[in-house]
């Protein structure tokens, strides 16, 4: 499975790519691709994101289960969806 992310521009967010071509600033909420199909997905999103100045370094990342959970599976993509790794009191680990 694959996951499809970006930054967003108005404030830097990581962001991902949910149901319905909505972007949400949870990994919890993203939409699940089969690998076949995520490259179609990532190149309508990329363009109808960079054409609105919504995001940048958009791409897909792999997804693996553990657990029956869903979860990134790189530790950068597990950072990038935790938030930063020196402060615990920002981002989305503070939450």
């Amino acid at each position: 499975m694959k996951a499809i992310t970006a930054s967003r521009l108005r404030d830097g967010e990581v962001v991902f790519l949910g149901e319905g071509g909505v972007w949400v600033e949870s990994f919890a909420e993203a939409a699940l691709f089969q690998r076949s199909e995520a490259d179609a997905v990532l190149a309508d999103a990329k363009a109808k994101a960079e054409r609105e100045q919504f995001g940048v370094d958009i791409y897909a990342f792999e997804v693996v289960e553990q657990d029956g959970v869903p979860v990134p599976a790189t530790m950068r993509e597990r950072i990038r969806t935790a938030g930063p790794t020196v402060r615990l009191d920002l981002g989305k680990q503070a939450a």
